[in-house]
């Protein structure tokens, strides 16, 4: 009985330790997930929208990606319809300020593109 009894206690420490260093390791792994997932998604946002905007600037794509679904509608809008009744023109006006968008999101500074454009929200130039 006494045998049961240590190894049963014995169990529940290793059980014990078990528990806090799982806690512990899981802890360490949410800390660095959370630093690694806190500080990507504004490069890779500032790079993805840029080059979405060179590439389809006339769709509005860049737009969706940052979050400006209204701005992104609009400029949808424009291309499709408006580019229907003048030939086309609008379309390219359009795909002419995407490419200027582009450009203008890829020489900003990560920092500064984050500031801008995410948590600023400026959703125009």
């Amino acid at each position: 009985m006494s045998d049961d009894k240590n190894l049963n206690d014995d169990l529940n420490e290793m059980l014990g330790d078990a528990k806090e260093e799982a806690k512990k390791t899981a802890k360490e792994f949410s800390e660095s997930a959370k630093e690694t997932f806190s500080t990507a998604p504004e490069s890779n946002k500032k790079i993805l929208a840029g080059v979405l905007g060179i590439l389809f600037g006339g769709l509005g794509i860049h737009k969706f990606v940052l979050g400006y679904n209204k701005e992104g509608i609009i400029i949808l809008v424009i291309t499709i319809i408006l580019g229907v009744l003048t030939c086309g023109l609008a379309g390219w006006v359009m795909g002419v300020l995407g490419l200027i968008e582009g450009i203008i999101y890829l020489t900003k500074s990560d920092e500064e593109f984050y500031n801008t454009y995410q948590i600023g929200k400026k959703p125009w130039f």
